[in-house]
């Protein structure tokens, strides 16, 4: 039986203690507090009944269900811990260190029997990257990355290598989620003008001629992040490099690539230029979510054939977050942006709030699929340190500040297995809450002290395009295709320059009633009398004109260049010039 909420474990220099979830927020009984600063890590089980944590001198084992220690390690070093998806296996990771007699060195990755408390093998692991063994969710496989090989274990066996992958210079690998068939994918990186490629193998079918069920190859890769799906029929593959030898980034180039396990392959085409922030799979394995581009970023949803689903226009954003249920999308700008949030609903692509959580160097969703918990903590930021438990509808149900002289480490949520917590009825009404709202700090830009009495006048750096549900679209209820955008300003390009052609042709016949593209009464034809005045009053008309045509191409959002920029910016002293003109007539 599932609590009402999961617990909140909060490790700092406090010490490590937990906290009741909603809605009651007391320090828990089930775990007590452990003072002092000398707690480097802790880890949950997968189903959360499970709690391990090094203290700086034992790495100690309880039960959550049962609040009793089950086991107590001698590993004063430690500082990486991991359960087994099944809890047969607790995980302990230390520094490497070279021994003085033995040149291979002192084994620094343990593997012990949480039933037992028997050490079952120690492996050497000299990165801390990657440091844990990856088991499937069954645990009949265990994988590692040994010298560019990938070694598989079965059945918790680890004193016989069951099968090996070999191919030159392996990475990295990732194990896929769910049930047999077991499939992994490796990662090669290119050398001597090769390209870098990533396959999909089922295991244990690596030797034969074309054992991969896919395979994709691409140039522009120093490291690649892998990400199966939770049905385990595709992966998505972030190729980065670390320069941009454009010169466009400093964060250097990122393109985003699709494989699925039915051998298709595609680059995903996103629409601005830029880096790829984040990528997330929704838990339907139907669709995923990509933030990308220069800022303000650009997020849309794809579908599994790459095709864009919903665009959510531009925005300080440079995360995604889906919830466990997968029916609301979390979309944030953290790190150097200001903690703006946007909750929408994916089911019916719906703006559910906007709050903001400034400061946050953390997030995450609550397995009960309705609190966010926020965090600011150190060593990214050593001040104003704290968490904070939302509503997805944008109130703050909880918040803790640390006091000034202390610091906030780590802060999770106790996680649970799929399908504890059913999913809930999306609501749009803010759950009230005993926290005051804060209204966010908006910081004022600097003005000269010649200015500091004028009107302040409202520019932007960047223009935000809205999602494409709310572009304002006249007389059309549906919202336009990019074709049909792109269609529909060539017609009325075309139209603008019949229409000049004609009055270019017939100077002296009476003007056309003024179209609404052309909304501004001063523009209109006369003659004085003087063909050079009259030529003059043309070409100020003309050139009008077209600034009139710049004007409408930059409202419906298309790219309008420096010199463009320029002309619009022309358009008073061409319209003082045509008066005076018309004047002396």
């Amino acid at each position: 039986m599932a609590p009402s909420t999961p617990l909140l474990t909060v490790r700092g220099s406090e010490g490590l203690y937990m906290v009741n979830g909603p809605p009651h927020f007391t320090e828990s009984t089930v775990f007590p507090r452990e003072s002092g600063k000398n707690c480097k890590a802790y880890a949950f089980s997968k189903d959360g009944t499970l709690f391990a944590w090094g203290n700086g001198k034992k790495i100690n084992v309880i039960s959550v269900t049962k609040k009793g220690l089950l086991h107590s390690f001698d590993l004063p070093k430690a500082v990486c811990l991991e359960f087994s998806p099944k809890n047969t296996v607790l995980a302990t990771w230390q520094p490497y260190t070279a021994s003085k007699d033995d040149t291979a060195g002192i084994p620094n990755l343990q593997l012990y029997d949480v039933k037992t408390g028997t050490c079952l093998k120690s492996f050497i692991q000299k990165k801390m990257q990657n440091w844990c063994p990856s088991w499937s969710e069954d645990e009949t496989l265990c994988a590692r990355n040994v010298n560019n090989e990938v070694h598989f274990f079965e059945n918790n066996n680890f004193n016989t290598i069951a099968n090996k992958l070999h191919l030159k210079k392996i990475n990295d690998f990732v194990l896929s989620p769910g049930p047999q068939p077991y499939k992994v994918a490796v990662y090669v990186p290119g050398s001597k003008g090769a390209p870098s490629f990533v396959r999909l193998y089922q295991y244990p079918n690596f030797d034969e001629p074309h054992a991969a069920l896919a395979n994709k190859s691409f140039f522009k890769a120093d490291k690649v992040t892998m990400l199966w799906n939770k049905k385990a029929t595709a992966v998505l593959v972030i190729a980065s490099t670390d320069v941009d030898k454009t010169g466009a980034s400093y964060y250097g180039e990122q393109t985003l690539h699709y494989i699925a396990t039915n051998g298709e392959s595609a680059v995903v085409q996103l629409p601005k230029n830029g880096p790829i922030y984040d990528v997330v799979w929704n838990s339907s394995s139907t669709e995923f979510c990509a933030v990308y581009g220069f800022m303000p970023a650009k997020a849309t949803v794809f579908n599994l054939k790459c095709d864009p689903v919903f665009d959510f226009g531009t925005g300080p954003r440079n995360a995604a977050y889906y919830s466990p249920h997968g029916h609301i999308l979390v979309l944030a700008g953290f790190g150097n942006l200001r903690g703006q949030m946007e909750v929408w609903d994916v089911k019916k692509y719906k703006l559910i709030s906007k709050p903001v959580a400034s400061d946050s160097t953390y997030f995450a969703w609550c397995p009960d699929g309705e609190h966010i918990l926020t965090a600011t903590c150190a060593p990214r930021l050593r001040v104003n340190n704290g968490y904070k438990i939302w509503h997805y509808t944008g109130s703050v149900l909880h918040k803790y500040d640390v006091p000034s002289n202390a610091e906030l480490w780590q802060v999770s949520w106790q996680p649970f297995l799929d399908g504890i917590f059913p999913e809930k009825a999306i609501t749009y009404q803010v759950v009230p809450s005993d926290v005051p709202s804060e209204e966010p700090k908006v910081a004022t830009a600097y003005r000269p002290p010649a200015l500091r009495n004028k009107p302040v006048t409202n520019s932007k750096l960047h223009e935000e395009e809205p999602p494409q549900n709310m572009k304002p679209q006249p007389g059309n209820e549906k919202p336009l295709s990019k074709t049909a955008l792109k269609n529909q300003r060539k017609h009325e390009a075309k139209k603008a320059a019949k229409q000049e052609a004609r009055i270019d042709k017939s100077p002296d016949m009476p003007p056309a009633p003024a179209q609404q593209s052309t909304p501004r009464s001063t523009i209109s034809q006369s003659t004085s009398g003087d063909p050079e005045t009259d030529r003059k009053i043309k070409n100020l008309k003309k050139k009008l004109r077209a600034i009139e045509q710049l004007k409408e191409q930059a409202a419906a959002g298309k790219q309008v260049e420096k010199n463009q920029l320029e002309k619009i910016q022309k358009e008073k002293a061409l319209l003082q010039e045509l008066e005076d003109l018309e004047l002396g007539i």
